[in-house]
């Protein structure tokens, strides 16, 4: 549900909705990256004056936490709808992979995925940010390592795979799927997918 924030402007208050706002900054974000966002042009595309935005979210690192904690809302969900009504581990791995192939494509993929390019920029960020995208990726890897234990106990993925093997090798791979976006449309989805469940069988 959206919020609504009152921020001041020459001594006036003005509500603005808090998520329409976020979501016009983080396709700066990701199509920038945290350091090359200016906080003017942020006020830009939010359409507020930065004074407004220091006052509702204190301070750029503030906004970017606000910003990734949506973001990473966003996608779980998404995610779950795709993943849905799949009966077994294997199942839901390519459908996890179809959908960061979908994510790759076209104007969504050319924006660029705000995990990916945050963790190369940590050592630009307050520790805070650091820790908040340090546990965005560990919970990446935990919920493949838990899928892939999924199908080993269901029988659809082999029980002779190493799981934090094949774990690190698939994150790897939807890592650059994501970075490959930035320039080009991944390639065929079903053959993708099926040379990635190889990993697994």
């Amino acid at each position: 549900m959206s919020q609504h924030l009152h921020s001041a402007e020459r001594g006036r208050p003005r509500e603005f909705d808090i998520d329409s706002a976020l979501d016009k900054a983080m396709v700066l974000f990701r199509e920038k990256g945290f350091q090359a966002a200016a906080i003017s042009e942020l006020g830009q595309v939010m359409g507020l004056t930065v004074g407004s935005i220091y006052k509702a979210f204190g301070d750029k690192n503030r906004l970017f936490a606000a910003v990734f904690a949506r973001y990473l809302a966003q996608r779980h969900a998404a995610l779950k709808d795709r993943i849905a009504g799949k009966t077994n581990g294997l199942e839901k791995i390519a459908a996890l992979i179809d959908f960061y192939l979908d994510s790759a494509q076209e104007v969504e993929g050319r924006r660029g995925c705000l995990v990916v390019g945050s963790t190369v920029q940590l050592q630009v960020f307050a520790p805070l940010l650091v820790a908040q995208v340090e546990q965005a990726v560990s919970s990446q890897q935990g919920y493949l390592a838990a899928l892939i234990a999924e199908g080993q106990a269901d029988g659809s993925i082999s029980s002779e795979i190493d799981g934090e093997t094949a774990t690190s090798l698939l994150q790897s791979l939807l890592y650059g799927l994501r970075v490959a976006g930035k320039v080009e449309n991944p390639g065929d989805h079903q053959r993708t997918i099926a040379m990635a469940l190889k990993i697994l069988q």
